[in-house]
């Protein structure tokens, strides 16, 4: 399940969002929050799920979710504009720094202690950040905003006990008048004669929901330094997408800056690994 989540998130949703051209990145958004809402809901009705109307009756759970629904938004907007824009490869980078922010948010917000070996990591990353952005003579904005948002994300979902499906749930439902709105007022209801069909558009809200439904479900099977390890097959994925899909040009120093990154992921999987096995129960005899 979690190899399927990364593996959709990484090599079918930027191809299904290049198939949705040309409609802009808000319409897409847009439709693919409220096709994932009738998804959810649906999915809801056919588990017989109740406990949602628990999360309803608290006020700070909400109150949480309307953050977590503004994250997750602004994350699928950033990436649904950079594919749409032909920039598969930054995207890739900004997923490819995603589990190194999430230690370093981990330290700062969770107060978890950081070894020498995994800050080695965090600094190999942040000099591969450092020698893009001096190339591109800016900040990779971009890169930054996806991992940014969605390792916010991630940190405020871990610190609320809600279920995947109940959570995923009041999030779209939270965002809907907002894509609602932007379709009514923007013609997004109307497709337009070259772009793509119906069920094409429809089938958004699976290719949405699927994947954070099977990665909900895996991390509740598997150790985390295993599904941290799953985490790298998305970008890597993007990636190989961008150049040989896409034919976006694999320049030196995107060879240079994905060498440190890859050094550092590579340095904090292995650590993370060999402690979670070391952690093992040892079986009864």
């Amino acid at each position: 399940m979690g190899i399927s989540a990364y593996a959709i998130w990484g090599g079918v949703i930027p191809l299904y969002l290049k198939a949705l051209h040309p409609l802009t990145a808000p319409s897409i958004l847009a439709l693919r929050i409220l096709w994932s809402l009738i998804f959810l809901v649906l999915l809801a009705i056919a588990a017989r799920s109740r406990t949602i109307f628990d999360v309803l009756r608290q006020p700070r759970m909400i109150g949480a979710l309307v953050v977590t629904s503004m994250l997750i938004g602004a994350n699928w907007l950033i990436y649904i504009y950079m594919i749409n824009a032909g920039h598969v490869l930054q995207a890739s980078l900004g997923y490819f720094i995603n589990p190194l922010l999430n230690v370093l948010l981990g330290v700062v917000i969770l107060r978890e202690r950081l070894g020498r070996t995994e800050a080695a990591a965090l600094l190999l990353a942040a000099i591969g950040v450092a020698a893009y952005a001096i190339w591109q003579q800016t900040m990779p904005i971009l890169p930054l905003s996806l991992a940014c948002t969605f390792g916010l994300y991630g940190l405020v979902r871990k610190m609320i006990p809600v279920e995947a499906l109940d959570g995923l749930l009041i999030e779209t439902a939270i965002l809907a008048p907002f894509a609602l709105g932007w379709l009514l007022t923007h013609g997004g209801f109307d497709l337009p004669a070259s772009g793509p069909s119906l069920p094409l558009v429809a089938a958004s809200g699976i290719v949405t929901a699927a994947p954070l439904l099977l990665f909900n479900a895996a991390a509740r099977h598997v150790r985390y330094a295993d599904l941290a390890l799953m985490q790298y097959l998305s970008p890597t994925l993007q990636l190989l997408a961008a150049v040989l899909v896409f034919g976006e040009p694999l320049l030196p120093i995107h060879l240079i800056a994905f060498a440190f990154i890859w050094t550092g992921l590579l340095i904090y999987a292995t650590v993370n690994w060999r402690r979670g096995r070391a952690t093992l129960p040892t079986p009864p005899e």
